[in-house]
């Protein structure tokens, strides 16, 4: 079975999470629009992100926002100095180490919203 580098799970995690970002876009670009159709509808859309999949889904788009802010920083890193390439493994155990550090402060800020609802 194939294991992959750190290169390709990089490069896994960063397409993985722009994906979810665009998701989470399209659905608050939804969500916002849905005004259009009165406030009841608007008011059920978002009654409806009170829900518990919605507030876990809140935590993932955190971890993939913040993991795709700091492997962009190593992409840049990577492509605009001579010597990013011969580091991007060690450069990776840090993106992972910093988003880990950082999504643990963002869970901790969103602790009361996600079990106190909006």
């Amino acid at each position: 079975m194939y294991r992959g580098r750190e290169g390709q799970w990089a490069f896994l995690l960063h397409r993985l999470s722009g994906l979810a970002i665009l998701a989470y876009l399209m659905l608050h670009v939804f969500s916002i629009g849905s005004f259009i159709f009165g406030e009841r509808f608007y008011m059920a859309i978002h009654e409806t992100y009170d829900l518990w999949p919605f507030r876990i889904g809140l935590l993932f788009v955190t971890a993939g926002v913040v993991y795709h802010a700091f492997n962009g920083l190593r992409i840049i890193v990577m492509d605009f100095t001579g010597f990013g390439v011969a580091y991007q493994r060690q450069m990776w155990y840090g993106v992972l180490a910093l988003s880990v550090l950082s999504f643990i402060g963002a869970a901790w800020t969103l602790y009361p919203r996600l079990v106190g609802g909006y």
